[in-house]
């Protein structure tokens, strides 16, 4: 039995297929034609693209797939799953005045009441003319999860959250079933959680075995947790991608939306983290992959820079600090190129360290050591420079890819499921 995890990250898609052992099998991925300006078209045809690119041998052996995608993107598609709005990015900030109504009826604390959140933009996206052809609203990893399953109109906690789902509950709350058009809510599923077998037509297009199940998703930070195998309290990981992400786990559940803070439902635990704006995104602008590797040997990361940089992929901050005015800072620029990225890479850690710093105030546990995935995690010079700042040993994660936490998320669904069944 193998199992298929794709991820629809910040800049592009990517798939993982894993063993009943765990281990990786075949990997692949693509990159989005623009990034910032991707839509749903790109989004299906990076899935198409990945699953035709699946080797026919593996992809008759497949018996279960799962989907991730980015946290609080959104759109409304009709009866037919084809779009009727734009999509609103993770980092779109139209829906700004939609947040500020929601500080007035949302529970204080709630993760639907920041300016980032699932439900600010389901009340912008409703507010617009095509609202009238919606037949459901969707996270991006619920309308790519239904163009495999045939079954639209179901997410997963993960996903749910920033929609104001109540994820103690496991229900959507009164006062957001009291919102115009919350009949276009989706059925929420625990994450990993089997919707149904894949479309047949699908199944026989791309060679996939015909009974492999398609699972509800997670959001693409989540799945990097899941993938880094951390499974205790103490430990942080940090996602090193186009923007930078910080996770642990706690005993408590942990909501500051003035932050930039919520906690996901976790098992018999909880996973509080925040997300900023800065990232590695800002790295790619100024330098290619073998400049990035050139230049970091040329950084002594025991050295403090002078360079008091923000590395903001554009304007606007919302964890450590919530400051949707906030600029990026990035001046005064040295001659040396190599200054510069050290400058750079000093500026996320410094974010890094506050943002820790900012989940241990609000109460969660000291850390003991920090876990690293995404593409920064093999930077060395960043790694030491990190591990200075933190104070605390910094790690690689063996597994870095958020697709392979989505395959983990179908497998151990389906070992949880075959233990039921024997303890039955």
């Amino acid at each position: 039995m193998l199992y298929l995890g794709l991820d629809f990250g910040t800049s592009g898609a990517r798939a993982c297929v894993i063993a009943r052992d765990k281990s990786v099998v075949w990997e692949q991925r693509i990159e989005y034609p623009d990034p910032k300006g991707q839509s749903p078209a790109d989004w299906r045809a990076g899935l198409h693209t990945l699953l035709s690119a699946l080797p026919e041998q593996l992809g008759a052996r497949l018996h279960g797939l799962a989907i991730d995608g980015t946290s609080g993107t959104v759109l409304l598609c009709n009866a037919d799953l084809e779009p009727c709005s734009t999509a609103l990015l993770y980092h779109d900030s139209r829906a700004y005045q939609q947040a500020e109504q929601l500080k007035s009826i949302a529970p204080h604390g709630s993760a639907a009441s920041s300016a980032t959140s699932g439900l600010a933009r389901f009340l912008w996206l409703t507010e617009q003319d095509d609202a009238r052809h919606a037949a459901y609203f969707m996270h991006q990893a619920d309308w790519l999860t239904a163009l495999l399953s045939g079954q639209p109109g179901i997410s997963d906690y993960h996903n749910a959250l920033k929609s104001g789902y109540d994820v103690e509950r496991l229900c959507w709350p009164d006062w957001v079933i009291a919102l115009p058009h919350s009949n276009l809510l989706p059925e929420v599923r625990t994450p990993g959680a089997v919707i149904r077998p894949i479309q047949p037509d699908i199944a026989a297009h791309f060679g996939i075995n015909p009974e492999c199940s398609v699972h509800a998703g997670t959001t693409d930070s989540t799945a990097a947790f899941i993938a880094s195998g951390v499974d205790e309290t103490g430990i942080g990981v940090t996602t090193l991608g186009t923007t930078l992400v910080l996770k642990q786990l706690t005993e408590q559940r942990i909501e500051a939306p003035e932050f930039g803070v919520y906690s996901h439902r976790y098992g018999g635990l909880w996973l509080v983290g925040g997300a900023s704006n800065a990232g590695a995104g800002v790295l790619r602008r100024y330098f290619d992959d073998a400049q990035l590797a050139e230049l970091s040997k040329l950084i002594d990361p025991a050295v403090e820079t002078p360079l008091d940089y923000y590395p903001l992929n554009g304007s606007g901050e919302r964890f450590p600090v919530s400051d949707s005015q906030m600029q990026p800072r990035l001046e005064p620029r040295p001659a040396s190129n190599a200054e510069f990225l050290h400058g750079l890479l000093q500026g996320l850690a410094h974010i890094e360290t506050a943002g820790y710093a900012r989940l241990a105030e609000l109460g969660a546990p000291p850390l003991r050591r920090v876990v690293t995935n995404g593409g920064g995690a093999k930077n060395d010079a960043w790694k030491k420079l990190r591990e200075r700042l933190l104070g605390v040993p910094v790690s690689s994660a063996t597994h870095r890819e958020a697709a392979y936490g989505s395959a983990l998320l179908c497998l151990d669904q389906n070992q949880l499921h075959q233990n039921d069944r024997a303890d039955g």
